[in-house]
């Protein structure tokens, strides 16, 4: 007799089972994704490659296949990981960050009219699907150090029709939160933090992500950890909410009630103030695993960021044209998913564009994450005018195109990060000297 694992076919001991996965994966699948996870070439490579496919065909003799790929007991390891790490009870594993946001603004009851205050730089996620449904964006300026959300120009922008205020942890810098969630609350108006780059960050002693009424974590490949390449954490602190945050995550299936003769019910996910229909934002196992096998180590990746963040300081903390990344404080406790770096165009001898392109012309790779939303062609399309908001975003405008940009900070050995601390000094004293 055998009992299968999969709601769906759950029966009980039964002669004649019904699996709950299709097709299993054979050795030479298991091969091919072993190539491909560590990857090689040349006789050596190809002999170990080949001792490894005997031993593993040795193991499939002995062994069973996963009874369960999708939504099984490894997801709901990564999301009690999660929950442990945080500090919360609501972390729920989705397909990607987007999914997350997705869920909080569905909640909000977001319609077309309705404003979502995002702030001017940050990743087109964070106003995809407002956009998408013709809610109208309002764009906060950035803060001129940290470039995060300014919350005395979200405090400008404020009007009665304001649902949302979705501040971004650029960089894992934590958003000055404190004065957003005031003024949240005296507005009623729901606080969605997208931390994508956030997952370990601290805020005055609490998790990044355990502040806002919701927040979603990328786990994205080029992230701090990542979920086999994608993936998010969602999490809302709304406490009529956080036991249908699963069900937000998978169709609204509904195992508290059975329509007849039926295995379960589907129903409406409550909102603010009316329900919506979920969709499927469904992970794997596989997913679920390579999660929380890297959570376990997410703090020692942090502090191997900050290290390599407290050298280039130390390395360029003297140059009184260059603005380096801060490092935080006892308040404030970044994930160092980005080094920001800026410059002082007037005592730089020029701006970051000049210095951009030496950099990259001395082989230093370096990105301003992101470009201001604004200037996307989508937001053009969708009936706004760049020009008219970059009126209201000057600090975005000069940031942007004339102090800041973004370089690595994980996985380069101690050469690389000497080299490119001598190359960011370097191209500086050429601006400076006019070459």
């Amino acid at each position: 007799m055998a009992k299968a694992t999969d709601f769906r076919y759950n029966t009980g001991a039964t002669r004649v089972p019904w699996a709950a996965v299709g097709e299993n994966y054979n050795v030479n699948d298991l091969m091919e994704i072993i190539r491909f996870l560590m990857q090689g070439e040349g006789k050596e490579y190809e002999d170990a490659i080949a001792a490894v496919k005997e031993q593993v065909a040795k193991l499939d003799a002995v062994s069973t296949p996963p009874g369960k790929l999708s939504l099984g007991s490894k997801v709901e390891g990564a999301e009690e990981a999660s929950n442990a790490y945080l500090g919360t009870d609501s972390s729920t594993f989705v397909t990607n960050a987007t999914a997350g946001f997705e869920i909080a603004y569905k909640y909000a009851n977001l319609k077309p009219g309705d404003e979502v205050i995002v702030p001017a730089i940050t990743f087109i996620a964070t106003m995809a699907y407002p956009l998408s449904i013709g809610a109208k964006l309002v764009f906060a300026d950035v803060d001129p150090v940290t470039i995060n959300m300014d919350p005395a120009d979200v405090a400008r922008k404020i009007t009665p029709k304001t649902k949302m205020i979705v501040p971004v942890h650029i960089g894992g810098y934590p958003v000055d939160m404190d004065p957003i969630m005031e003024l949240a609350r005296k507005h009623n108006i729901l606080v969605l933090e997208d931390a994508a780059h956030a997952f370990g960050a601290m805020y005055k002693g609490k998790k990044i992500g355990t502040i806002g009424d919701f927040a979603a974590f990328s786990f994205h490949e080029v992230k701090n950890i990542t979920s086999f390449g994608e993936g998010g954490i969602a999490t809302t602190t709304v406490p009529g909410f956080k036991d249908h945050m699963k069900r937000a995550r998978f169709v609204g299936m509904d195992f508290s009630h059975k329509i007849k003769d039926w295995l379960y019910d589907v129903s409406a996910i409550p909102g603010k103030e009316e329900p919506f229909v979920a969709v499927n934002y469904s992970t794997t196992e596989i997913q679920g695993l390579g999660l929380s096998l890297q959570i376990a180590r997410n703090e020692e990746i942090i502090a191997q960021r900050r290290q390599a963040a407290e050298y280039l300081n130390s390395r360029l903390a003297g140059n009184p044209a260059l603005i380096c990344q801060d490092l935080g404080n006892e308040d404030i406790k970044p994930t160092f998913h980005l080094y920001l770096l800026q410059i002082d165009p007037e005592k730089a001898g020029g701006d970051v564009q000049t210095f951009k392109k030496k950099l990259e012309a001395k082989g230093v790779t370096n990105i301003p994450h992101f470009g201001p939303l604004y200037r996307f062609r989508v937001t053009e399309q969708m009936g706004y005018n760049a020009d008219e908001i970059a009126k209201t975003c000057p600090v975005c405008e000069e940031v942007f195109y004339k102090r800041f940009t973004h370089l690595p900070l994980y996985g380069l050995s101690q050469d690389q990060l000497e080299y490119m601390a001598d190359a960011i000094l370097e191209s500086i004293a050429e601006m400076q000297a006019g070459k």
